[in-house]
């Protein structure tokens, strides 16, 4: 408390020593109708969009401590990201978590319209510092009309390097917090004719808040657009990312109530997670490269190609796993743009080739060799889609046809040494959507989608490091929505109810050592509802708060299996493991015109069911996290400085439980009270 009332001193100095107008054009009081939605090839406003899409534009983004996306996408209704231990990340969209293990599954994720998903369906998200994007769309539901295999939907991150009116800006941060937490950040934007780029260097690090539980992380990124003439664009997105995070893994409910710090312990037949320095080393390098050509005033084309390697190792409590995968695809796009009429056509490819070593872990160091794997995944899909807007509706039709193939080969295997194959095609992905203006600012809207998703490589061979043969996920996805704004733009809403139904759901196990392997489960039905409102309260240019706002967004989510038979044991009617029946999230926006501002996220979810058979469950919690700060501006400087508090009723819960874990060993406790400072400076002309 000592640290937030030096602060409070500080914010009070620069507030009153800075110019009286300083909080001029640091707000940003753009409301959210005014954001361009690019997802499924529209340029629309955000109420005109005929898709269930949320945008998080680049002051949401600051909101909380500028190192993670955690708090930043909770505050989405149907989405939710959890964080086992630092860095360790899954991401899910309206329960897609049913089958992560860690990570993301079920959705795509492109950056700057650049596939970020690899061929064997993983997302290595956490390889992306927060400070590195500047805005994000997120399409909830089906989205494989455009976007290829998945279910839950598909995340759009964008960054741009250009400038308005400004040759060069120059930024930097530096925080500190608990856990000897220190996050910084370096960057230069620069705009010359007809190129712009932007160069970004970041380092966290963090000693984590349990046993074995440390992060450190060091990433580089350049964007670079070159305007080659009036009709070619040439952009390019590099980064390398080197992270190390440790892996403390789950404890059991006893645990959990005493020593709750703990990492996975020790058996009399398995060593714990600290005696096998259990982590994750990736180390990645990434290309993308994209050329925008116009051929007249109708017709264009956007042609990306990218190339990455991973060095990925994982020292497990089994084993000591190593890959190294290189990846590469491409991208293109078709577009006739005739007014009211738009036509997108294109294909996409993408192939991994991944050579994966286990050794025996012997107290962190690989010992002997156990497995020798040779795997490729390729996966490419061919797509169409009509956009038409006539009087007051816009109506969106598309289809995709896809196909993954995979082979593997265990080469230490002297027995079974040949190639196998696993393909999966999927002749038709339709979607169909219609959106009806009933007045300028408010529309309804209606969606049919069938969507796929194919098992990824990390569930074909899971870290039981045996080769499953598993189905396809699908289902059809309905959904009606009603969204747009009330008294003047001072109230945004957008509310849906949708119904999808999964069929040959693959749900995750764990055997006896604790390593994850997955089972297709049948099917499940998944209707929910999805609530949010922005209430600007205040909004005034002249007033000493100039900008007061409260958002709540609310989750409906009373998932259950519909057909899962398990041996002798049915889970037919069961809640769907992993997936929260109510999640409500409000957030407080107050910004004054001295330049202090207030943010704040309460979180209440429901009890988790954690096993399939829903005989255990992860309480219910209540989350409040606080941020205050002050913006000030010194000629062409601006300084941003800020503090705040995470978990302040000091709530013990679970952020990020294994399903169906044996042992019991279900939970991994996230952080109490904890607290974090720092400053950003923004400088250019």
């Amino acid at each position: 408390m000592k640290l937030l009332f030096l602060l409070s001193t500080i914010l009070f100095y620069l507030s009153v020593s800075a110019q009286t107008d300083s909080s001029k054009n640091l707000i940003d009081t753009a409301t959210l109708e005014s954001v361009t939605v690019t997802a499924f090839g529209t340029q629309s406003k955000w109420e005109d969009a005929p898709a269930a899409v949320a945008v998080i534009n680049q002051q949401q983004l600051q909101r909380f401590d500028n190192k993670t996306l955690v708090p930043v996408l909770n505050t989405i209704a149907g989405v939710r990201m959890e964080e086992r231990s630092p860095g360790s990340y899954r991401l899910s969209i309206r329960g897609s978590v049913l089958r992560s293990p860690f990570g993301i599954r079920n959705i795509k994720v492109y950056w700057n319209d650049i596939p970020l998903t690899d061929a064997g369906g993983n997302t290595y998200l956490n390889l992306v510092d927060i400070s590195q994007v500047q805005s994000i769309e997120v399409i909830k539901g089906p989205a494989s009309s455009m976007y290829g295999a998945n279910t839950g939907g598909a995340v759009l991150l964008k960054s741009d390097p250009s400038l308005v009116n400004r040759k060069n800006i120059f930024t930097a941060g530096i925080e500190g917090g608990s856990y000897n937490l220190l996050n910084e950040q370096t960057g230069w934007n620069h705009q010359s004719g007809k190129l712009s780029f932007n160069i970004q260097q970041s380092h966290l690090q963090d000693d984590g808040y349990r046993q074995q539980s440390a992060l450190r992380k060091d990433a580089f990124k350049a964007d670079v657009k070159w305007t080659i003439n009036n009709k070619e664009q040439l952009s390019a997105l590099l980064f390398y990312t080197d992270l190390h995070y440790e892996t403390p893994g789950g404890i059991t409910l006893q645990q959990y109530d005493s020593l709750p710090k703990l990492a996975r312990q020790p058996t009399a037949t398995l060593p714990g997670a600290v005696q096998q320095h259990a982590g994750v080393y990736n180390k990645t390098g990434f290309a993308g490269f994209s050329l925008k050509s116009f051929f007249n005033n109708t017709w264009s084309n956007t042609t990306s190609v990218t190339v990455n390697h991973t060095g990925f190792t994982n020292p497990f409590i089994t084993n000591y796993e190593h890959r190294d995968e290189l990846n590469y695809g491409a991208r293109t796009v078709f577009e006739f743009d005739k007014s009211v009429f738009k036509w997108l056509t294109g294909a996409e490819w993408q192939q991994n080739v991944s050579h994966i070593n286990d050794y025996e872990n012997n107290d962190g160091i690989k010992s002997s060799l156990m497995l020798d794997d040779d795997v490729h995944v390729q996966q490419y899909f061919l797509f169409t889609q009509l956009n038409v807007q006539v009087s007051r509706f816009t109506v969106q039709a598309g289809v995709s046809a896809n196909q993954q193939q995979l082979k593997y080969n265990r080469v230490s295997d002297s027995v079974y040494n040949y190639w196998q194959h696993q393909n999966t095609k999927i002749l038709a992905a339709p979607r169909l959507s219609l959106l009806y203006k009933l007045t300028n600012n408010n529309s309804l809207y209606g969606i049919i989608a069938k969507g796929f998703s194919p098992p990824t490589l990390a569930e074909v061979r899971p870290s039981t490091n045996q080769f499953y043969n598993l189905q396809p996920e699908y289902g059809w996805n309905f959904e009606a929505g009603f969204k747009g704004s009330l008294l003047q733009n001072r109230l945004l809403f957008d509310a849906s109810v949708y119904s999808f139904k999964l069929k040959h759901a693959i749900v995750q196990q764990t055997d006896s050592t604790g390593a994850d392997y997955f089972v297709n489960a049948g099917s499940t039905k998944e209707n929910g509802i999805e609530i949010w409102l922005d209430a600007r309260i205040i909004q005034n240019n002249t007033s000493f708060i100039r900008n007061f706002s409260v958002t709540n967004s609310f989750s409906y989510q009373p998932y259950k299996f519909s057909n899962y038979i398990s041996g002798t044991k049915n889970y037919n009617g069961n809640h769907l493991t992993g997936v929260s029946k109510n999640i409500d999230v409000v957030t407080l926006d107050v910004n004054t015109a001295t330049g202090i501002y207030l943010n704040a996220n309460a979180t209440f979810t429901s009890s988790i069911p954690l096993t399939d058979a829903n005989n255990i469950y992860a309480v219910n919690y209540k989350l409040l996290q606080l941020k205050l700060g002050c913006k000030t501006r010194f000629n062409k400087t601006i300084i941003n400085l800020f503090a705040g508090i995470d978990n302040l009723l000091n709530e013990k819960y679970s952020l990020g439980d294994d399903l169906n874990a044996a042992g019991n060993r279900y939970f991994n406790i996230a952080p109490a009270r904890n607290y974090f400072a720092g400053v950003l400076v923004s400088a250019g002309n």
